[in-house]
């Protein structure tokens, strides 16, 4: 089992012959991801990376059966990418691009509340299931198959974290980018649910950072849900001065409760084995798993 994507995800490539487009479709795969196509409005009947070019996404899901897309268009034009997925019937909408304005994403973020959709990002790097799928722009290499999921809002703590579990003698199902935006698809608590409830996942490592309250959000989720399975938690931005973005759009400490320590408080209250650092991630697991 895996969640979001495995080996029989079809998938396409939205912003397709662009240079940000090419690279990561090549570097999917050569991964072994079942990229079906590409959409760039304009070259379609084209070739691309070996594969065809559509004008539309609705036209790539005709021809190919793609179910799953991943978006590298431009800022500007990247909410109207993500509901012209979502309109085609496309299931999974990964959504790489950074910088999408929050006016367009609140239109995209209602339009796909009413489909049956599920979005990832905007602002992420991607999902990866090790061995069947890499749908983003991790490093594949650094992934290996085992049973730890991992949820992140940072692109790089993802990698590490995937590097430490993998150097404990372990390895991952699923490893999810949320994202670092104000407004994002599928959440911390959402992703989490869906490792919990994935029946490979034997544990879930939850990478948070500075502002908002989505960590709490899962925290409190996970307490209610009465799992045993564990989850490992880290926060990022304890040294970050309050009221000032740091890094992702969404990383800003808004009040008391959007500090590093107020979320670390409550995830410890809630049953998450909290580690202060990154470099104490892998070990936290193996001591956690019994492994």
């Amino acid at each position: 089992m895996s969640v979001l994507v495995n080996k029989d995800s079809k998938i396409i490539v939205q912003g397709f012959t662009g240079s940000e487009g090419t690279f990561h479709a090549e570097q999917m795969i050569e991964y072994g991801t079942q990229v079906v196509g590409g959409v760039t409005p304009g070259k379609g009947g084209q070739e691309h990376l070996g594969r065809p070019v559509f004008n539309t996404v609705a036209e790539a899901v005709e021809k190919v059966g793609a179910d799953t897309s991943i978006i590298f268009v431009p800022p500007a034009f990247a909410a109207d990418a993500i509901m012209e997925a979502a309109n085609a019937g496309i299931k999974v909408i990964i959504t790489i691009t950074e910088g999408i304005p929050i006016a367009d994403m609140v239109k995209a973020a209602d339009y796909i509340k009413h489909r049956d959709c599920r979005l990832i990002g905007p602002n992420c790097p991607g999902v990866i299931t090790p061995g069947e799928a890499k749908v983003g722009i991790m490093p594949g290499f650094v992934f290996k198959k085992g049973t730890v999921g991992i949820v992140s809002k940072s692109g790089t703590l993802t990698y590490e974290a995937a590097d430490q579990v993998v150097r404990q003698g372990l390895g991952i199902t699923t490893a999810i980018g949320i994202g670092g935006d104000p407004i994002i698809g599928t959440t911390t608590k959402d992703a989490v649910e869906l490792l919990i409830n994935d029946p490979e996942t034997e544990a879930v490592v939850m990478i948070g950072e500075i502002g908002g309250q989505l960590e709490a959000d899962a925290a409190k989720w996970y307490k209610a849900s009465g799992s045993k399975k564990p989850i490992i938690g880290f926060i990022a931005g304890e040294t970050a001065p309050a009221g000032r973005t740091m890094g992702h759009a969404g990383a800003i400490v808004g009040g008391s409760d959007d500090t590093a320590q107020a979320k670390k408080k409550i995830m410890r209250e809630h049953g998450i084995h909290v580690v202060d650092s990154p470099a104490e991630i892998g070990l936290k697991v193996k001591e956690v798993m019994g492994k």
